[in-house]
């Protein structure tokens, strides 16, 4: 299947080469038991809990070889109501779903489960919430985001480079789909290098266990929703890493997957029942297709395809429409948020859940954690269709209105390449927030460049540093959250054919390294040029909240210049002028008096230059002028 240049890019975060697993068997009870049967229950997701919950319902999944044989029985406790359980398709599994109270006090349930084969004891265990309301900060257009992948930042712990329990166990730093040893550790020794860019937010691909066999270094095929990948760190490691970030003034943003998981989860090995996938006679793909959705002539099978169909061979597709399902993936993320205190979660292929878990989905989040802040990519090809996956002004479609803050948008990222070209097109950053009127809020939505699935914007500009400087004035000024993607700074580049280059180690995070990038003696004299940029710029952002929260004012670009402001009624205004051509211009300044009013003179902001006249500005070709006005 041939697709869009908007839609093709976004498989690159998953394809695999493993053999597919067929779809539509069950695995039998013998084909899933282990070798040796464990004393004990082998799991229950979630693996605890806590008590104060604003949703009293928590339902446990209990897994273990021929269970659902047995009798659940629970010694009283306080607070605390066993409603019942339920038996699923496979013999492996039962549902316990419990009632517990506002009084009920933190210890530990004591479950008996006695039938068949089985005469097991499980202390379930009830946790103390955590009272700081401010654990939880949100992710707001006051923030400057990172977003690395961890496995190609940094090294920090060498001990857990290779686990012997895993499927792929070896390092191999010449493979592009191959492990490579970065971790939480080698994030952690480098959260000085972030603050002297002024970032204030960490935002990792996801790191849940990927236990699959080839390229599980990008982590979007999970394979167990309630550990961390122990390549990266343990899980307690993880929740210490996001206290350790906290304490350094970086919040961090978790990376999930919500339509798929890996094939090689557990709960698709040994499935619970087969209506917890999306089941098709033999492997059908998705369309790749979000138009489908919102389309008032298309077919139920075209939307089935998009939302049913699966993103790749070894991603089962999860049936979300089933509420035991959607039930164990909204306590999933509420447990994440409870037990680590992360502050955000961006939704990777958003638009390929089911419509009403993601309305459910959202609401359940916001309802325990109103400060959470979450942004879904919604990867699709025009600004209306972009603003349906967010709050926006629509009304519904089908019963569909979104309750997601925010997207990546990637309408200004489509500008932005078009602009900062050698004959680029300023006036596409002009179209890209025209629309905004379509959102609720627009300065939610996250901005960039470039990211782990497409092209480095150095690459794809001519690798011009003057232009890409450009495009960093522009992310650093214009509305919303700002996203980089780690390397960009230092002018790491290549294309997304093969897409594994664009997925490089950061030089410098690796033992044997010959240069490191994250000193400005292992910087060439270009690198460095680009890195102070955006650190002068990024740090100017965290200082100024005229950037962070003001109002934009944009002029219809002329000559091949687009100029903007940013202002508030604190007084504060910035003015932005971005010049596309490569001579020198002359802009008159008149046109811009509603704005430039009552200001007689500036600073421009990175080169610390007096501007003194505001009647004409002189703007060096292929360069941004970012002036701090004075009156």
């Amino acid at each position: 299947m041939k697709l869009s240049r908007f839609l093709l890019p976004a498989l690159a975060t998953c394809l695999l080469t493993v053999p597919t697993v067929q779809v539509h068997a069950h695995p039998s009870a013998a084909t899933a038991a282990p070798a040796k049967k464990p004393a004990g229950i082998q799991r229950i997701d979630p693996t605890f809990w806590w008590v104060g919950m604003k949703n009293p319902k928590l339902q446990l999944l209990v897994h273990n070889p021929g269970i659902a044989d047995s009798k659940l029985t629970m010694a009283a406790y306080p607070g605390v109501t066993l409603e019942g359980t339920q038996k699923l398709e496979s013999p492996n599994y039962l549902l316990v779903n419990l009632n517990i109270a506002p009084d009920a006090k933190p210890g530990k349930l004591k479950l008996e489960f006695v039938g068949g084969k089985n005469k097991l004891k499980y202390d379930y265990e009830l946790r103390a919430r955590n009272t700081d309301k401010s654990r939880v900060q949100g992710i707001n257009s006051s923030d400057f985001i990172y977003f690395l992948m961890p496995d190609r930042f940094a090294n920090g712990d060498p001990k857990n480079d290779i686990i012997k329990t895993a499927r792929a166990r070896t390092v191999a730093r010449d493979s592009m789909y191959a492990r490579h040893g970065g971790d939480y550790k080698g994030i952690e020794q480098h959260f000085d290098y972030l603050k002297s860019l002024g970032v204030t937010a960490i935002w990792p691909t996801p790191v849940t266990e990927n236990d699959m066999p080839k390229a599980s270094y990008h982590g979007y095929a999970v394979t167990d929703y309630y550990n961390s990948d122990t390549r990266y760190g343990t899980t307690e490691e993880y929740a210490q890493f996001v206290q350790k970030a906290h304490q350094n003034g970086l919040k961090v943003i978790h990376d999930v997957v919500l339509n798929h998981m890996g094939s090689y989860n557990y709960l698709f090995i040994d499935q619970p029942a087969k209506d917890w996938f999306n089941q098709w006679p033999a492997f059908t793909r998705s369309n790749y297709n979000s138009l489908a959705l919102n389309d008032p002539y298309g077919s139920a099978r075209d939307r089935d395809l998009y939302n049913k169909g699966w993103f790749d061979t070894t991603m089962p597709d999860v049936n979300q429409s089933n509420p035991l399902v959607s039930t164990y993936l909204i306590q999933n993320f509420l447990w994440w948020v409870e037990y680590t205190g992360l502050d955000g979660y961006r939704i990777d292929t958003y638009p390929y859940s089911d419509p009403k878990f993601l309305m459910d989905w959202g609401k359940a989040l916001l309802d325990e954690y109103p400060q959470l802040g979450m942004f879904g990519e919604a990867w699709v090809g025009s600004t209306a269709q972009q603003a349906f996956f967010a709050r926006n002004i629509l009304p519904p479609v089908d019963g569909f209105k979104s309750n997601l803050p925010g997207v990546l948008d990637f309408q200004s990222q489509n500008a932005a390449w078009d602009a900062l070209k050698e004959k680029g097109n300023v006036y596409k950053f002009y179209e890209a927030l025209q629309g905004d009127w379509l959102y609720e809020d627009a300065s939610r939505n996250v901005v960039f460049l470039d990211n782990h699935d497409m092209s480095r914007v150095y690459s794809v500009i001519g690798e011009s540093l003057p232009r890409l400087k450009m495009g960093f004035a522009w992310l650093l000024t214009t509305r919303g959250i700002p996203q980089l993607y780690y390397g960009t700074e230092i002018l790491m580049k290549n294309f997304s054919n093969p897409d594994g280059l664009v997925r490089s180690d950061f030089p410098g995070g690796f033992s044997g390294d010959k240069q490191n990038k994250f000193t400005a003696a292992g910087r060439t004299p270009q690198e460095q040029e680009a890195f102070a940029y955006v650190s002068k710029l990024g740090t100017y952002r965290k200082s100024h909240p005229v950037l962070q929260t003001g109002k934009l004012m944009q002029f219809i670009p002329q000559d091949g210049i687009y100029t903007y402001f940013r202002y508030n009624e604190q007084g504060e205004t910035v003015m932005v002028m971005l010049n596309s051509n490569q001579e020198e211009k002359t802009v008159d300044g008149s046109r811009f008096s509603e704005r430039l009013n009552g200001f007689t003179s500036g600073t421009e902001v990175v080169s610390g230059a007096a501007v003194t006249d505001l009647k004409s500005f002189k703007v060096p070709g292929w360069s941004a002028l970012v002036v701090e006005l004075r009156k």
